[in-house]
């Protein structure tokens, strides 16, 4: 059966809402990566496509007022029974007052972003000096359209890294759909960030957990693979703004 890219999630919506709901990855995995990196005490934190708003309770306990940003209108009428939700396009984010969130959290969001350079630069403008940028993400060795588990001859499952340093695309089945993702080596996503203003802090490199390759169990044999990548950056001074030179 031939499959066709989705337009919009709602057209898959019902698909993802089970998808996450047995799924062990946020709870198992997702979720200690936030908890370490996530401050402890904000004021305003955004949510940046928040889906059905699985995350928007976890912020709600961090910051004072957390919002979902959301574009798909299904998924964000069931995001808002859980928080706050606005919807809008990213990665634009034209709504929102300069330097005025403290927060900006992008989970499994960035590699279905077609233009991620914007993306740091509206976050940097909204975030305000000393503010914080959180992104969970698929990690880049995993994404290229060629990259794929090698089995030698000892049995050893190794990775072949593909066309990973050239920036590419990969259709990826969703249901009875498929979903595009964007692939860019880890170099271009840290030098994007770094022109808009982000200061690096933390990078996690993860490969999937038990409970995950318990559920898929094609992934066996892969578990030194890096598989998720977790990124915390700070904002900048100020005085440096987005693509100014330090």
């Amino acid at each position: 059966m031939t499959t066709s890219p989705i337009e919009s999630w709602d057209e898959i919506a019902e698909w993802w809402r089970s998808e996450v709901a047995d799924d062990p990855l946020f709870d198992e995995q997702v979720r200690p990566l936030l908890d370490e990196l996530l401050p402890r005490e904000v004021d305003y934190a955004l949510d940046l496509g928040c889906g059905e708003g699985r995350l928007l309770p976890l912020l709600a306990r961090r910051a004072d007022v957390a919002v979902g940003v959301e574009e798909a209108p299904r998924l964000a009428r069931w995001a808002v029974e859980r928080g706050p939700v606005v919807r809008a396009i990213l990665p634009r984010l034209d709504w929102v007052r300069d330097g005025t969130i403290a927060l900006a959290v992008a989970v499994y969001v960035l590699d279905l972003l077609d233009d991620a350079g914007t993306f740091f630069v509206e976050t940097a403008r909204v975030v305000r000096p000393g503010g914080f940028l959180v992104v969970v993400v698929n990690h880049p060795v995993f994404t290229p359209d060629d990259a794929a588990p090698v089995v030698d001859a000892d049995g050893e499952v190794l990775w072949r890294w593909g066309g990973y340093f050239a920036t590419g695309v990969s259709d990826q089945p969703a249901g009875e759909r498929t979903v595009r993702f964007h692939h860019r080596p880890l170099g271009v996503l840290l030098t994007e960030a770094a022109q808009a203003g982000w200061c690096l802090e933390t990078l996690v490199e993860v490969p999937l957990g038990p409970g995950t390759v318990a559920r898929h169990p094609g992934y066996r044999g892969q578990e030194q693979i890096p598989r998720i990548l977790a990124v915390r950056w700070r904002r900048t001074d100020s005085r440096n703004p987005p693509g100014t030179p330090m």
